[in-house]
């Protein structure tokens, strides 16, 4: 009796496997789809894309076998987009501080802060309704020129998101109210020394582990870690060019209002830009080139572009697309502005998502139209292969306060 009951146990474990395998190898395609590939294959029309298991497994087959087919009816389907350099999930209510956990006085190199992303965050539905599946979350303020370490973060909602930690290091240069911004360049400089003289020495015992800070130091002297800098005034560009040429760190700069000034040296010795297409005014003596234009000034002269939003970026992800139909609007190409929100940012930050190619992350985008249209809206979106809601806050207070019900304004009928 024992060992039937323990046979039978054992059967029931077995097609639980098997189910479970069953679905997390579950297929899906779409088809006749224009895609938008942001990769070297272009533009595909009347295409299809399968997504098995979390990854893109083929563009165009000859044949489609999916377990669930979506006709998309001839319309546009992107990659998710990258968004960067913001607080998503760190931050609810920026007046509150209880809600604030991006930033740390004491905070330096290794300060991780991903460890407080919240995953339920009411911006995160919001962002997804701008077409962003992932997002690069980033460390500010603090005594010190380095913020922290950036993480890269899926937009599922889910408490297993996934997480990819230490994917840069963050740091502010430039101008200071008190002090000058020679010191905190040398301070820059110094840590890089420090760190290369003590990587080129063996370790006086075996049994000496490094640091965060060394391990993160090294990845950045390999270049297996981007070192994103903060910084706006062309001077500080250029002495930052001597700083990678001298270290051969992966350098990214970061806002680089005066890069146009510099275009020419940044392109040359292949440094990415981050910046805002909104950037239309000097927001100080250090930033006087901010021009509505620069995204198209930088793509033209041969310069990795990656665009991000602009001030509150936390609550306005959702503006990312119109900030890159902004850009195509002042000289961008439209497939520039496309990789600016996706494989650009997937190369700087070593995320295997931003473009649809086998083998990819099956972060998958269907709009109605052009997704940089201030019209346009998401059809259906699918992270890691699995289809989100693009519901928000925002939506559930429409309906809330739209609703016909016999109860007061703003009370819905349960009934």
């Amino acid at each position: 009796m024992k060992n039937l009951s323990r046979s039978f146990s054992l059967s029931l474990v077995a097609a639980g496997l098997l189910a479970s395998g069953a679905v997390s190898a579950q297929s899906l395609a779409i088809i006749n789809a224009t895609l938008h590939t942001s990769s070297d294959q272009g533009v595909l029309e009347a295409a299809s894309i399968v997504m098995t298991d979390g990854k893109i497994t083929a563009i165009n087959p000859t044949e489609v076998k999916a377990d669930k087919v979506i006709d998309a009816k001839g319309q546009i389907v992107t990659p998710g987009f990258i968004a960067s350099i913001n607080q998503l999930g760190l931050v609810e209510v920026s007046a509150v501080a209880g809600s604030r956990d991006a930033g740390e006085d004491k905070a330096g190199i290794d300060f991780d802060v991903s460890l407080a992303y919240n995953a339920h965050s009411s911006l995160v539905p919001y962002a997804r309704k701008g077409g962003v599946t992932r997002d690069v979350i980033t460390p500010h303020g603090g005594d010190s020129i380095f913020s922290g370490l950036a993480s890269v973060v899926d937009l599922s909602g889910s408490f297993d998101s996934d997480i990819q930690k230490q994917a840069a290091l963050i740091v502010y240069l430039g101008e200071r109210s008190k002090g000058s911004r020679a010191f905190t360049l040398q301070t820059l400089i110094n840590k890089l020394d420090e760190h290369k003289t003590k990587a080129g020495k063996k370790a006086k015992k075996d049994d000496d582990k490094p640091s965060t800070e060394d391990k993160v130091m090294a990845k950045v002297l390999t270049g297996e870690m981007p070192l994103v800098v903060g910084v706006s005034r062309a001077a500080d560009i250029i002495e930052l060019i001597k700083v990678k040429e001298q270290f051969g760190i992966n350098l990214v700069l970061n806002g680089a209002q005066d890069a146009v000034v510099v275009k020419e040296r940044v392109a040359k010795a292949n440094i990415p830009v981050i910046i805002s297409a909104m950037d239309s005014l000097p927001g100080s003596f250090d930033s006087l080139h901010a021009s509505l234009d620069n995204a198209s000034v930088l793509e033209k002269a041969g310069v990795k572009v990656l665009l991000t939003v602009g001030g509150d970026a936390s609550h306005n992800i959702y503006q990312l697309r119109f900030d890159a139909g902004n850009a195509v609007s002042y000289g961008m190409s439209q497939e520039g502005a496309l990789k600016a929100v996706t494989s650009n940012v997937a190369d700087v930050f070593g995320i295997n998502a931003g473009s649809l190619e086998v083998g990819k992350a099956a972060d998958v985008v269907m709009w109605s139209n052009d997704p940089f249209e201030l019209s346009s809206h998401v059809s259906k979106m699918f992270i890691n292969g699995v289809e989100v809601s693009t519901q928000s806050r925002q939506d559930k207070l429409r309906d809330r306060y739209t609703t016909d019900s016999k109860m007061p304004r703003a009370y819905t009928n349960p009934q």
